[in-house]
């Protein structure tokens, strides 16, 4: 495919739905695809727009140029993205392996629209899966005393690999500011548990002492604050006093992988709009 995408967010007004589409009819796009939506409480509009560019009269150089004016009149927040390449991905992991082997399991079967490019770990035990897979495995040890020389070698290996996504398929190591502003809205967390209940450690342990019927996990981007990014995907599953903590854990692992999958895929696709803490997916 070779596609321009924009993303946009802006306060509604008449008329952007026929500006957009009306730029890219009047030099000879076909549009593949057009959503939109309106969020009446702050009055927001939301639109993503993706057309071929086969035809298209305006070189890609100076799409984002050529638009400019359209977005300035509607006060636009908005990015230009060209879907024409398999975006790289790297996955950061610690111990539990379920959402990594789920992730290698759809990569090799062609689910997944990227390219993982590498596999980092702060243990040892997700090498055997990335030597069978074939893909670089990077062991990173961190301590309090490493943890800033750490990060810098693995910013380092994203930077080679010019990775566009981070996955944290259960990395049990908190990102510094200074690693997270680098790739704003570019890492993706699963966190075993329906945020914002149960924050924080052994969330299933939380959830059975508070007598729950359900249980969920959630993706969301990574910022700063420790699972308060824009949340991305969530889902549940019923539990009943018959379950044991063990029982919560196994459940929770499907919900995990289906989860980060869904996830993964509309960010590959360029399908999520962050706002205000929030996500629009248009899927």
């Amino acid at each position: 495919m070779n596609h321009a995408i924009i993303l946009i967010s802006c306060p509604d007004h008449r008329g952007i739905t026929a500006a957009v589409t009306g730029f890219v009819y009047a030099h000879n796009g076909n549009i593949i695809h057009a959503d939109q939506h309106i969020d009446n409480q702050s009055n927001t509009f939301f639109m993503r727009i993706e057309w071929a560019l086969e035809g298209f009269d305006i070189p890609e150089s100076e799409i984002k140029s050529a638009f400019a004016p359209i977005a300035e009149r509607f006060n636009m927040v908005w990015n230009l993205y060209f879907d024409r390449g398999k975006k790289n991905i790297a996955v950061f992991v610690s111990r539990p392996l379920h959402c990594l082997q789920d992730i290698l399991l759809r990569h090799g079967q062609g689910e997944i629209s990227g390219t993982l490019r590498l596999i980092i770990s702060n243990h040892e035990d997700a090498r055997p899966l990335a030597e069978r897979a074939g893909i670089p495995f990077y062991f990173l040890p961190i301590t309090s005393e490493n943890k800033a020389d750490q990060e810098t070698q693995e910013l380092k290996l994203l930077a080679d690999a010019d990775i566009n996504l981070i996955v944290l398929a259960r990395y049990h190591q908190i990102l510094s500011q200074n690693f997270v502003e680098k790739y704003p809205n570019r890492i993706i967390n699963i966190h075993h548990s329906f945020l914002p209940a149960f924050q924080g450690r052994n969330p299933y342990e939380q959830a059975f002492r508070q007598g729950v019927k359900i249980i969920g996990a959630t993706s969301h981007f990574v910022v700063e604050e420790l699972d308060a990014g824009p949340i991305i995907e969530q889902d549940t599953v019923r539990v009943s006093h018959r379950d044991t903590i063990a029982d919560f854990k196994r459940k929770g692992r499907d919900l995990e992988k289906t989860v980060l999958s869904r996830s993964l895929r509309w960010a590959l696709e360029n399908k999520i709009l962050s706002y205000e803490n929030k996500t629009v997916i248009f899927d």
